[in-house]
């Protein structure tokens, strides 16, 4: 089975489901993808006291506007996706396969928390 197969990209003959995938990468894309991206965006473009505080993304959002903060976020998301997947079909392994998305959510529920109370304070 080559990578160009495309035959690899299937959940089917590994320990793991497709609902668990679906299910642990929806929580993880609307608390990173989509509640911290709203808030941010709230703060950056429609309260002038407030900066980003990321360098990378106040460089994106300097450089290329939301285009380069969304480029960015989709970055990441991805990178995190291909470790995923790999880690589930490929190798088999538990942490790789929950990890990204756990971690994801994680940080998505801290920044928007953040973003929520410096948006409300």
């Amino acid at each position: 089975m080559g990578a160009a197969d495309g035959d690899w990209l299937t959940l089917e003959g590994s320990s793991f489901s497709s609902r668990s995938f679906s299910s642990v990468w929806a929580v993880a894309l609307a608390t990173y993808g989509v509640g911290d991206v709203v808030t941010t965006i709230a703060i950056v473009y429609f309260v002038p006291t407030f900066t980003e505080a990321n360098p990378a993304i106040r460089w994106a959002i300097q450089s290329f506007g939301g285009g380069g903060f969304l480029g960015l976020k989709l970055l990441v998301i991805y990178c995190c996706l291909g470790l995923s997947i790999w880690g589930g079909v490929l190798e088999e392994d538990p942490l790789l396969y929950y990890g990204p998305p756990a971690l994801l959510t994680v940080l998505g529920l801290v920044v928007t928390g953040f973003n929520l109370t410096l948006l409300f304070s």
